[in-house]
């Protein structure tokens, strides 16, 4: 059970860091709070780098009682860049249901993450993803099911076609190949999230702006966002195999969800034994800062949950 911190010293996120996961790949990641605490793993979705987990949601988690552990998948930020080339026709192929060869699968990318926790000495975690993080925690919990304590899927679904579908007026802007250089990656950016973002909490578009920023710095690669979106369209169907969990689960989506149609949370709630599920008015496929605190105080529910 996560035990409350005083957070007159709130704290401070260690330097990034770098662990080998095995296969030649690198994971970078840092951590908030005490290693003493409760082990919470945070796993984020296409393309977005650790940062994407809002450093203030970090240190709360943290002040709520977690040792937080926040990382950049393979192919995002400051992590291993991997050598294959997806073909823009064969991801289109993909999106419409064909068989195409990924480059690595979601279970690869489950592998980094327990990889990660062997490297920090984690037996087990507490286990969070957003969006392809969600399928990401999803497939550590049902391959790797004594590593996980407790689960939280947000914004996600569980692999099957008919369920968390996105709103076909967004594939177009999905699959087009963007400009070179960082002007371009920031217009197209800040443009994607004021349609897929939250309604009922509209973002600042200053702020916008500066993530999108920064995430380029950090190391945005295009190929790498295909090679990603490639082991989302050819993952597996998840649910009976979700069916078996035994592990206190979190579903958290938006009603208004254009990226991830809400049926994906629906299901993956309906399909995990005894999982809460949390459905959000006004919320899109964005974290806004206004429903930090109910993340919070829902994750620490279901942590308790576990003990």
């Amino acid at each position: 059970m996560p035990t409350r911190r005083d957070t007159t010293e709130a704290p401070v996120g260690s330097d990034e860091l770098v662990a080998p996961v095995g296969n030649e790949v690198e994971l970078c990641y840092q951590t908030f709070g005490d290693p003493a605490d409760e082990p919470l793993l945070l796993v984020m979705g296409l393309g977005g780098p650790m940062t994407w987990w809002d450093t203030e949601l970090c240190v709360m988690l943290a002040d709520a009682g977690f040792y937080v552990v926040r990382y950049d998948n393979r192919d995002t930020g400051r992590s291993t860049r991997i050598r294959a080339r997806v073909k823009r026709n064969h991801l289109v192929r993909a999106f419409g249901g064909g068989k195409v060869k990924a480059p690595y699968s979601m279970g690869d990318l489950a592998g980094d993450a327990v990889a990660l926790m062997d490297h920090l000495g984690l037996e087990s975690a507490h286990v969070a993803g957003i969006s392809m993080g969600g399928m990401i925690a999803q497939t550590v919990a049902v391959e790797h099911p004594k590593r996980v304590r407790s689960l939280t899927s947000i914004m996600s679904t569980t692999g099957k076609r008919s369920v968390g579908w996105q709103d076909p007026r967004l594939i177009p802007a999905l699959i087009a190949p963007r400009k070179p250089g960082r002007e371009s990656y920031v217009t197209t950016s800040v443009a994607l999230w004021d349609v897929i973002g939250s309604p009922g909490y509209p973002a600042d578009r200053d702020r916008l702006t500066v993530r999108a920023g920064e995430t380029f710095d950090r190391g945005y690669s295009a190929s790498g966002v295909m090679r990603q979106m490639m082991a989302i369209l050819q993952q597996p169907d998840r649910t009976q195999r979700l069916r078996s969990l035994r592990v206190p689960a979190l579903v958290v989506h938006g009603m208004a969800d254009k990226m991830v149609h809400v049926s994906g949370g629906r299901s993956t709630a309906a399909a995990i034994p005894g999982a809460e599920l949390v459905l959000i008015d006004g919320m899109g496929h964005d974290l806004p800062p206004a429903l930090f605190e109910t993340l919070v105080e829902a994750i620490v529910r279901t942590a308790d949950r576990a003990s």
